[in-house]
């Protein structure tokens, strides 16, 4: 028995030192080393073939099931693969024409001559079982294809030159191709596809907020999105010092915190701390700078700890990691989604990933080509809104007049216009120097979402309310200011019934929608304040 064990130990360690094994000996080194067949359904695959010989519309409830490869037995694969070439020439199917299809292509010997392809059709009656049968060989064609998937991750765990992270994708990708290339969705019925549109409908009835994908928290903006919609990826794009960290960490703010949706952000520049920072700014209405030194009197302290308590518990996951690539993204989204169930993603930003694996040689616009297209892949993949922040580039600030972004302003590839469902612009026109718009309004502390592009649904601009102080984003109604000269709200246009909004009550007084705190006095904002960012 001791001798067994060192020759089976013996036996494995050779086969994980040796090299790539050769493709005609993989089921030798994959499962008959252990004194193992492969998974095979012979009897079955005689059977399949004969009734396909034997009934000329079999053909029909198999060919999406089988291809050539699901076959074990080579001569096997020929024989189906003439079926699918008559098939494909309109030609009938019989033990005749298969046959002499066998003939032209050179391979009836090969199969056992015309004598094994007659007892093809002797082993089975009819067709009648046929869908059964097929679904048995393809399960077994599935399990060997898994066993070479596994077989390949075994040899390349030993070699020290592989990337982790790169196998890890490779393995994900193996294991969804044989998903994908097997389990494949079957048509639906006009009555089915109508009954999921009626529960759909009724479920949206029940959402008196309107709302279909994850929450923003900025009244106007649902009001046009219906949410963050699954699939889409959304491209925040802006210059520098506009304040789109500080939108889209309000945006998640919102989603994790009022609304309980898990949610998951990849800050490339910022530290988790620093970002954690932010939001604790944001939440206790503390100014930054303040925090940042640490310099807060007792009260504030006390106001510190009291709002914070439901940021603390909010189902919010930041990773940090520099430099990231595509390879590490997806990975890690993978397992957030598996384990948490995450509803958004969130990336800060674009043009700091690699792509990749992170190899270099190749042209910066293709690699952001790339990265776009598998941002756009990860939110199908994950039935998830992904929100990649970019940057624009500096034509913005040579172009005359009130330098809104454009479309063309995407930086580094025309791809991520054409990847992208959504396309949102943030612009400040204080920051250009601009004090009042065309009617004479003033527009200090106004930020701009300037959706550009909406596959599924209209293009608008929204007004949203910029406190710099505090590095967040509210309604443009959401924050009132206690200006002695003014005491009229800040926005008096009126919203939808199902985003209704408590109006301020007089002298300063707000009660806030977003954390419910109760009645409080803010100070007034400071526009000219510019973000630390």
């Amino acid at each position: 028995m001791d001798n067994d064990k060192s020759y089976n130990f013996l036996q494995k360690k050779s086969l994980g030192n040796s090299s790539r094994p050769n493709p005609s000996n993989r089921w030798l080194e994959n499962g008959t080393s252990m004194g193992k067949l492969p998974p095979q359904a012979l009897e079955l695959e005689e059977a399949v073939l004969g009734a396909l010989m034997i009934e000329k519309d079999a053909l029909n409830s198999v060919i999406d099931i089988l291809k050539p490869d699901s076959f074990y037995k080579e001569a096997h694969q020929k024989i189906y693969n003439a079926i699918i070439t008559l098939f494909t020439n309109s030609e009938p199917i019989d033990l005749l024409t298969v046959t002499t299809q066998l003939r032209q292509l050179g391979t009836l010997e090969v199969v056992g001559g015309a004598q094994y392809v007659t007892s093809l059709t002797t082993k089975i009656n009819s067709a009648a079982n046929i869908e059964y049968h097929a679904r048995v060989v393809a399960q077994s064609a599935m399990k060997r294809e898994m066993i070479t998937v596994a077989s390949k991750i075994l040899q390349d765990a030993f070699e020290d030159t592989i990337d982790v992270f790169n196998l890890l994708d490779t393995v994900e990708q193996s294991l969804f191709k044989i998903s994908e290339s097997n389990i494949r969705k079957n048509y639906a019925d006009m009555s089915t596809l109508m009954n999921e549109a009626l529960k759909e409908l009724e479920r949206r009835r029940e959402q008196k907020d309107g709302l279909t994908g994850v929450p923003s928290g900025f009244t106007q903006l649902d009001r046009l999105t219906s949410g963050w919609q699954p699939t889409e990826l959304i491209i925040l794009a802006a210059r520098p010092a506009m304040g789109k960290t500080a939108f889209v960490v309000s945006s998640l703010r919102n989603a994790a915190v009022d609304f309980g949706m898990p949610v998951a952000i990849f800050s490339l520049e910022m530290s988790a701390v620093q970002l954690v920072n932010r939001m604790i700014s944001a939440e206790a209405e503390l100014d930054s700078e303040k925090l940042k030194k640490g310099n807060l009197a007792p009260h504030e302290w006390t106001q510190l700890h009291q709002r914070i308590d439901r940021l603390m518990r909010a189902p919010i996951f930041i990773d940090d990691t520099p430099a990231l690539s595509i390879l590490e993204l997806r990975a890690k989204c993978r397992r957030l989604k598996q384990q948490h169930d995450i509803q958004m993603v969130v990336i800060d930003y674009l043009q700091l990933m690699q792509g990749d694996g992170g190899k270099g040689g190749g042209n910066r616009e293709q690699e952001i080509a790339s990265i776009s297209r598998a941002l756009k892949n990860l939110a199908k993949e994950l039935n998830v809104p992904v929100i990649a922040l970019s940057q624009l580039s500096r034509a913005v600030e040579t172009r005359g007049g009130d330098k809104r972004p454009q479309l063309s302003d995407l930086r580094e590839s025309g791809s991520i216009e054409q990847d992208a469902d959504m396309v949102a612009f943030l612009y400040r026109p204080e920051y250009y120097g601009f004090t009042q718009d065309e009617a004479g309004n003033s527009v200090q502390g106004i930020g701009e979402v300037i959706v550009a592009k909406n596959r599924s649904g209209s293009l608008d601009t929204i007004q949203l309310r910029f406190i710099g102080k505090y590095t967040k984003f509210t309604d443009l109604d959401g924050y009132y200011s206690a200006n002695p000269g003014n005491n009229a709200p800040l926005n008096t246009g009126s919203i939808p019934a199902s985003f209704d909004t408590p109006p301020p009550a007089a002298g300063g007084t707000f009660r806030s929608k977003a954390n419910d705190l109760g009645a409080m006095n803010f100070p007034p904002p400071n526009p000219s304040e510019e973000p630390p960012f």
